[in-house]
């Protein structure tokens, strides 16, 4: 089989831990840390990254196999040789991908490269060049304009998409009709995290109803070190993301709690953690008798690779989709892998829908 030609939006830690994970992978037969070994027929290691694009000094003009460890880059590098990809990462739209407090941080924030802005006739032809099929989607949280840049990209190119962040692209009916009406798979909006701070708050909130348990209060406090973090000092740009991690926490209560009951966002950057992430969780709830009752967690993880698996199997699941020629917004993957999907599923059912879409998928191959 052809490995499946995988472009990047945003050659940052996300990007570094998928890239190194499918070197990985490819030189080492193991399904450990995989949430699916293979989808339709495809493993970890047939992922081939055909372009890059970044606005970063430092990353604009390198191989991706080098610039995923270029500055400000600081997640694990669990894969310290990386084989060349033959890609070199082109110069992308600066737009508001870049928060204005960013530039000023020294090596740790950004240093946008002294060249002109591409086009979108630009983009479109290096999609095509290149003959990517699916397009990552890594760009900052808050970067509304310049993600809808490259969305028209991917639509003009004929890409599908995996909307690793929080614009809402496929669980906007407008966006995601557009994608449907070219036959263009996309999943989104905001990747879940394998084992992360909303997948952990989303099964306690259905745990506690499925126990009788109400939950009259909820927090979910996050402190990290890495670009992402920074991004969000800039509070005008976290509209969407506290959304999207609200409403994922929302949907999974019993009753849904008024706003000033629930926080749900990240809280503080802290340099020296670097790509470590550190979660604080508390639900409060009432028991038999209305007797108080409260549960405390603090959960600590690498970052970006916690989201990369979600990533690859997001991956494989648009390349099924392109295969047997669907277009629009994957519903059950969507649900699945992401915080803001089209439509919200407990992870229980959306996990059922990934099992009968792969199950489907290798029925349809044979």
């Amino acid at each position: 089989m052809k490995p499946i030609r995988v472009a990047v939006i945003g050659v940052g830690n996300c990007a570094s831990s998928l890239v190194q994970g499918v070197a990985y992978y490819r030189s080492n037969n193991s399904s450990q840390g995989l949430i699916h070994d293979r989808i339709g027929g495809y493993g970890a290691g047939d992922v081939e990254f055909v372009m890059g694009v970044d606005v970063d000094a430092r990353k604009v003009g390198k191989d991706i196999a080098e610039a995923i460890f270029s500055a400000p880059n600081n997640t694990a590098v669990f894969m310290p040789e990386v084989p060349q990809t033959g890609a070199k990462v082109m110069m992308g739209r600066v737009s508001d991908g870049v928060a204005e407090h960013m530039t000023g941080m020294g090596e740790r924030g950004f240093i946008v490269a002294d060249q002109p802005d591409a086009t979108q006739a630009e983009i479109v032809q290096a999609l095509k060049d290149s003959r990517a099929e699916v397009l990552l989607n890594f760009l900052p949280v808050g970067s509304e304009e310049a993600t809808e840049f490259y969305m028209e990209c991917a639509l003009e190119a004929g890409v599908a998409v995996v909307n690793c962040m929080p614009v809402f692209i496929a669980s906007r009916p407008e966006w995601e009709r557009r994608f449907a009406e070219k036959r263009i798979p996309i999943v989104g909006d905001d990747i879940k995290a394998q084992i992360g701070a909303t997948i952990v708050h989303r099964v306690l909130s259905s745990l506690f109803g499925a126990r009788g348990v109400n939950v009259e209060r909820t927090y979910q406090l996050n402190t990290g070190g890495n670009t992402d973090f920074m991004n969000m000092l800039d509070r005008q740009r976290l509209g969407s993301k506290k959304e999207s991690k609200t409403e994922a926490v929302q949907a999974m209560l019993a009753s849904r709690l008024a706003d000033e009951n629930i926080h749900v966002g990240p809280s503080d950057y802290v340099p020296w953690q670097k790509d470590n992430k550190l979660c604080f969780l508390r639900l409060e709830g009432q028991q038999w008798g209305n007797v108080p009752m409260n549960l405390e967690l603090r959960l600590s993880v690498e970052d970006s690779p916690n989201s990369a698996a979600c990533v690859m199997d997001a991956i494989r699941c648009c390349k099924v989709a392109l295969e047997r020629g669907e277009g629009g917004a994957l519903i059950g993957p969507s649900a699945y892998y992401c915080k803001h999907p089209l439509q919200q599923f407990s992870d229980d059912t959306a996990a059922q829908m990934v099992e009968e879409y792969i199950s489907d998928a290798a029925i349809a191959a044979e």
